[in-house]
């Protein structure tokens, strides 16, 4: 009886075990199944995941977040974002925005067209007179010499038969992935931007026509068009328009394309802490002909990316030597060099909307780079000075930009505290001359 008893006794000990045992197969196998679900799920979304950006102009609700872009030029891009929706950094961060898919194609970038003008770079002025006027100006010498840059006849034809030309093809290029470069029917080209969403060819758009009204000629001529696989315009890149995932409808910016641009490297005032480019000898003197010409250029370009808040070009080579102190050595984003000599601003996505919207993250770079600059082009400061006093930027520019662009309440235009910013810009612009002449000149 005491060994049935034990035997009695061990059974239930038994079965508990058993049942023990069951239970875990049966949480293990739930699990593994939980996991190999999880999986699934990651994998479709990965393979969904690089073509979501594409459908992004097709929602329009104003407070969307702009997805990122994974092109070489990203790190700008990203830095615009929330600290939670920013990839890790790659090696390709501080890559060129050029034209072509990759290297350095010097033949597949944008340019604008003008004459050459010949001088001998090795020629040197012989003083600060020849260089400076009025004790904060460039001199009418170096402007009898500048680059003519985009003419307003030249930019009005092309933009004209920009939006009559029929397109046919549309291959990779103009920067972001979302972007092609397009070909007209008689062999010519131009960038078409897509853009992530809307803000972004209104800031490439509205930069464009803020220049224009600055007398700014550095940006390459720009046309609206709206993409309609039926027009005439597109239909011969419907297909194209189909893969690429973009809108019916959607309105996109064209701007001129030609070969022949170089990279350009930002110059050692604007580039070195502590340094400036003031009306000073020891800032001015000994240098080229071609080099103060090429300055010249950089100060119209401070002034207009302060004004337009574009981060996406010097402002975000600031901001990245904090990690990587050569990276002023290396040629500047969305910035090129003509074989005249003349500068290139390319890729204004960044400026005036987007900008604004993040002006907070980079306006102390901005400050930065504008203290450093005490030079301007006559033409340029009287501009400013005109738009400050008269205080009217917002309905100048809305003029000059419906009166050019036929789309234009299509793509629509910036917003009252974006006007209220692009004025205020203008009146810190305007008192920074006013102190730089205190201190080179009598008013």
């Amino acid at each position: 009886m005491i060994g049935a008893g034990r035997i009695f006794k061990v059974q239930p000990r038994g079965g508990q075990l058993w049942s023990v045992v069951m239970r875990l197969l049966l949480a293990n196998s739930l699990a593994v199944l939980f996991l190999c679900a999880c999986a699934s799920v990651l994998y479709v979304w990965t393979a969904l995941e690089s073509g979501l950006y594409r459908h992004k102009r097709g929602f329009s609700h104003p407070r969307a977040a702009v997805l990122p872009d994974l092109s070489p030029k990203t790190f700008r891009a990203l830095l615009a974002l929330p600290p939670a929706q920013r990839p890790p950094f790659s090696h390709n961060d501080h890559a060129n925005n050029y034209t072509g898919g990759g290297g350095h194609p010097a033949d597949t970038v944008q340019q604008r067209r003008q004459p050459d003008f010949v001088l001998n770079e090795k020629e040197e002025l012989a003083g600060l007179s020849e260089l400076v006027e009025d004790g904060i100006f460039w001199s009418e010498r170096l402007e009898a010499l500048s680059p003519i840059g985009f003419s307003e006849a030249h930019a009005r034809a092309w933009s004209q038969k920009a939006r009559a030309s029929r397109i046919v093809s549309l291959v990779p290029g103009c920067g972001r992935t979302s972007n092609r470069l397009a070909s007209f029917s008689d062999g010519t080209k131009a960038c078409v931007r897509y853009g992530i969403n809307a803000d972004q060819v209104q800031g490439e758009t509205l930069s464009y026509y803020l220049a224009s009204l600055l007398g700014i000629a550095n940006l390459p001529p720009l046309a609206l068009s709206q993409v309609n696989p039926g027009g005439e315009q597109w239909s011969g890149v419907e297909e194209d328009i189909v893969d690429l995932h973009w809108s019916d409808y959607a309105v996109v910016s064209l701007t001129e394309w030609v070969s022949n641009l170089t990279g350009v490297i930002t110059p050692t005032p604007l580039r070195q802490e502590g340094r400036r480019l003031h009306p000073r000898r020891e800032d001015l003197e000994s240098r080229t002909v071609a080099e103060v010409l090429e300055l010249m250029q950089w100060t119209d370009l401070v002034l207009f990316d302060f004004l337009t808040a574009n981060f996406d070009r010097l402002v975000s080579n600031l901001f990245s030597r904090q990690w990587d102190p050569r990276v002023m050595e290396r040629d500047t984003s969305n910035l090129h060099r003509s074989p005249g000599g003349g500068l290139v601003f390319i890729d204004n996505e960044a400026g005036l909307v987007h900008g604004y919207r993040v002006l907070h993250m980079w306006e102390k770079y901005h400050n930065s780079l504008l203290a450093s600059v005490c030079l301007f082009r006559r033409r340029t400061a009287k501009h400013i000075i005109e738009l400050h006093r008269l205080r009217d930027a917002h309905s100048r520019l809305l003029d000059l930009y419906r009166d050019s662009e036929p789309l234009a309440a299509e793509l629509g235009f910036l917003s009252d505290e974006q006007a209220g910013i692009l004025q205020s810009r203008i009146d810190h612009l305007y008192k920074h001359i006013l102190k730089c002449k205190g201190t080179y000149s009598q008013l």
